[in-house]
């Protein structure tokens, strides 16, 4: 089966004022869905009160991440209760042309009952494999994932 994935963008303005002036934000959303109101980075004239492209792009391997872990979990018969990451993204000014390099993936994953770290080292990189967005990817994207149970917590790491 073939997964096709559509969304409309708006945007209205002048570039005619020139590059410090032209107007950023824009509205863009998946078709028959609410929009997103967004704009450029602030470091790029960007309403600082919008959210961005590069929040986006990060956003989408967060969430990625987290179905796809759940995924494995639950066929592990594994019970998930909680997942919170504090995800990152790096773009370095010094690579010519910019792009985002690196994206840091840092989930604290609550699992109820014991699981033998290796298990669940299995399944970050499980997860991590089968994750789309990470896959589509260029950037080097590292998943630092903490265990949490009743017994503890236990950090494992997962890089491409």
């Amino acid at each position: 089966m073939t997964h096709h994935y559509a969304t409309a963008l708006h945007w209205a303005g002048s570039t005619g004022v020139g590059y410090d002036d032209y107007p950023r934000a824009h509205t863009v959303g998946p078709v028959d869905k609410p929009l997103l109101e967004l704009s450029a980075d602030p470091s790029f004239r960007g309403d600082p009160t919008r959210t961005n492209p590069e929040e986006l792009l990060l956003a989408a391997a967060s969430s990625c991440q987290l179905l796809s872990f759940l995924a494995v979990a639950a066929r592990a018969r594994a019970d998930v209760v909680r997942y919170d990451d504090a995800a990152e993204a790096v773009m370095d000014d010094d690579q010519k042309p910019l792009w985002v390099n690196e994206i840091h993936l840092n989930p604290q994953i609550e699992i109820a009952g014991d699981v033998p770290v290796e298990k669940f080292e299995r399944w970050v990189r499980i997860a991590h494999q089968e994750c789309f967005i990470a896959r589509s990817l260029r950037s080097r994207l590292v998943v630092r994932a903490t265990l949490v149970t009743a017994a503890g917590s236990t950090v494992v790491e997962v890089a491409d």
